[in-house]
């Protein structure tokens, strides 16, 4: 298992409307999450800065392959297309990244 954490901005005028469709997640993306192999999935806000942290840990064996299956799938693409528009990338993420990956520097169990 590997941990993962990432962090993006959050329209401010976006906030109530990404934290309600939060609250009931479409099924379908709760599967393909699944079946990607992430678990232990959360999101969390922080303000006044808007700031997005998410955190989950992967549990498969291609890491690549899973995100690339969850990219392919529609109903997902079709979540993202909701979301993507109320997120704010932050300027200082590397070129390919939505979500600002966050190294681990610390952990106990």
């Amino acid at each position: 298992m590997k941990r993962y954490g990432s962090v993006i901005g959050l329209h401010p005028d976006a906030i109530a409307e990404y934290t309600r469709i939060h609250a009931a997640v479409w099924p379908e993306v709760l599967k393909q999450i699944a079946n990607s192999n992430i678990r232990n999935y959360s999101i969390f806000l922080k303000q006044p800065e808007n700031l997005l942290f998410a955190y989950f840990e992967y549990h498969g064996t291609d890491y690549a392959a899973d995100m690339a299956a969850m990219a392919a799938d529609p109903k997902t693409q079709e979540w993202w297309a909701v979301c993507m528009p109320m997120q704010a990338p932050l300027e200082t993420r590397k070129d390919g990244e939505w979500w600002a990956d966050l190294p681990e520097v610390f952990h106990v169990d």
